[in-house]
């Protein structure tokens, strides 16, 4: 089996290159991925899968239907969305929309995807139970899944598949992750209202932005010397609103961040901590505060028998050097988490790392990847999904 499919993405490879190119060159932002997902069903229907459109607004199911021995039904998740990044390569096949890029490499995972199924829709007569290749919309406003759930995505789903590209693992290998593989991911509103004044005059104001520095400065002070350093916490404020002038001092600021968690019991005390902190400060100096707290993500979980599947039909599939055990969790979010909450799953890091060339992280204008690590993301997938019926 595994010699057939490595046969097959070996004479699909100059077509999945083709597909990834094309994807790569007509990114569309979250939401929008109606040429994408088009795209998608075209491919799927011509594999002869059972083809649903407009499932999560933009999203695409297919549907590939094995022999019938087993009545279980595995899901394998990519997302096709691209990021409002203009595009800084040199590729020949570089982003035709301006503002607009696939910076994370979702065109990949869209390509891997298709792959998979192109491959496995060939021996489907191999495949004990079924399959649905579920292509996801807006993962990075992390509501595309929600959505997909909504429609009925993981309805009879008893486990579920998924990659990520990953810079820092180089190409033709994966990294595999038992446990967490992802962090909580929340968000955060902070809005101080002190009282406006004259520049020149503070004491008679109440000036919401030298408190907005006192607020901010105490949070991520507090972190390390209120929380057990040994479990990763990260509150970021990546946006500041307030003022109208150099000489009046504001009574406003508006304040936006993401908070960023691993362990269930840290996420739930965030709110009243962060609460007891900022109106701690405000009623020090007389201002007063809004805080808006919401909970957006759970953190991926990779189960631990679908992991070990995983990683024994990625070591038999590419050799057991190409297979990283990936020691610490990321601090990054993943949508994928929400599928987890209706099926086991497991995702694993696929290694785009060139040797020759300077390896730019994910979101930066410049990132590239080596693009053999399709081929070894189809492999991989494939592969596994296989195993999931037939692993004991």
């Amino acid at each position: 089996m595994l010699d057939k499919i490595k046969d097959i993405a070996q004479e699909i490879a100059p077509r999945l290159i083709e597909i990834r190119r094309h994807f790569h060159a007509h990114p569309e932002l979250s939401g929008q991925e109606y040429q994408t997902a088009a795209y998608v069903a075209g491919v799927l229907s011509s594999c002869g899968l059972s083809v649903q459109e407009g499932i999560g607004k933009t999203g695409v199911i297919g549907e590939l239907k094995g022999n019938g021995s087993q009545d279980r039904t595995l899901a394998i998740r990519t997302d096709m969305d691209a990021l409002p990044i203009h595009e800084a390569t040199s590729l020949d096949f570089v982003s035709r929309v301006p503002g607009v890029m696939h910076a994370c490499g979702h065109d990949v995972h869209t390509t891997v995807g298709l792959g998979t199924a192109m491959i496995l829709a060939q021996m489907c007569d191999r495949i004990d139970g079924n399959i649905r290749f579920l292509f996801q919309p807006a993962e990075e406003i992390a509501q595309g899944a929600l959505w997909m759930v909504a429609d009925g995505a993981m309805k009879d789903v008893d486990a579920i598949f998924g990659v990520h590209v990953f810079p820092t693992i180089p190409a033709r290998s994966v990294g595999i992750r038992y446990g967490a593989l992802t962090s909580a991911m929340d968000d955060l509103e902070i809005i101080i209202q002190g009282e406006a004044g004259h520049g020149a005059r503070p004491h008679q104001a109440i000036d919401a932005i030298w408190i907005s520095a006192q607020v901010i400065t105490a949070l991520q002070q507090a972190i390390s010397r209120t929380h057990n350093p040994l479990h990763p916490l990260v509150l970021t404020i990546g946006q500041i609103n307030g003022g109208s002038a150099p000489n009046i001092i504001a009574d406003q600021v508006k304040m936006v961040g993401t908070v960023r968690s691993l362990h269930p019991e840290i996420r739930e005390n965030l709110p009243s901590w962060i609460k007891g902190i900022v109106e701690g400060i405000c009623n020090i100096y007389g201002a007063k505060c809004e805080i808006k707290y919401n909970h957006r993500l759970p953190s991926v979980q990779n189960d631990l028998n679908l992991t070990k599947i995983m990683e024994k039909a990625a070591m038999e599939a590419l050799g057991e050097e190409q297979v990283i055990n990936i020691l610490e969790p990321s601090l990054g979010a993943e949508d994928f988490a929400v599928y987890l909450d209706y099926a086991p799953g497991t995702m694993f890091r696929l290694g785009i790392g060139m040797e020759d060339k300077k390896n730019y992280p994910l979101h930066h204008p410049r990132f590239e990847l080596d693009e053999s690590s399709i081929i070894t993301g189809v492999i991989t997938m494939a592969y596994s999904a296989y195993q999931y019926f037939h692993f004991h």
